[in-house]
């Protein structure tokens, strides 16, 4: 109940806060590109269910609905400011719209897309499913885009037996480091 009342108070925090670049983002996204501002997704949520997930645009529309890193060329598909986007994290804003719903929480696995079979079956295998994806995650602090599946369910199931406030609070810290970094994302 701690980690929820917590979810929602930063969500409206940070709402609040970035209403103004978020709504910059999306003039900008666009002013640089044909298509909505919002790319929707459908992602695997706990218990498996499927739930709609926004980013700000970052590719072109048309782009194949695959993880990035199967795309051929992903850099081909980016649109003029996203790269700038996802190397600065700021694509994953909208999501505080799931984290208000309760379809997520700040911390925890990041949601697979629907397709994603081989990562959604190793997170069932080891009780992963049952927790609410994450905006952010012990796996995206260990490695982000440049993690294998296994090695990622590895950091996933790390993180369920090691949950716990402060262990929430310690991701979130090393999130921001790692923005702000911009360490781990290739394109």
């Amino acid at each position: 109940m701690a980690k929820r009342s917590l979810d929602v108070l930063l969500s409206i925090v940070a709402a609040l806060v970035l209403a103004l670049p978020i709504v910059v983002i999306a003039l900008l996204v666009r002013l640089t590109s044909p298509g909505p501002a919002l790319y929707w997704s459908d992602r695997v949520g706990k218990g498996n269910r499927v739930f709609r997930m926004p980013k700000f645009r970052s590719m072109r529309v048309g782009t194949p609905v695959v993880a990035t890193h199967l795309l051929q060329d992903p850099k081909a598909h980016l649109t003029p400011i996203g790269s700038f986007l996802r190397k600065s994290s700021l694509d994953e804003l909208p999501q505080l719209w799931n984290i208000l719903k309760g379809e997520m929480s700040f911390v925890g696995p990041r949601p697979a897309l629907f397709n994603q079979e081989s990562l959604i079956a190793l997170r069932t295998k080891y009780a992963v499913h049952e927790l609410l994806p994450g905006l952010t995650g012990w796996a995206q602090v260990n490695g982000r885009d440049e993690l294998p599946i296994p090695e990622k369910v590895k950091l996933d199931v790390e993180y369920l037996r090691r949950r716990s406030l402060g262990f929430d609070l310690y991701i979130l810290w090393r999130t921001l480091v790692k923005v702000a970094q911009r360490d781990g994302v290739s394109h």
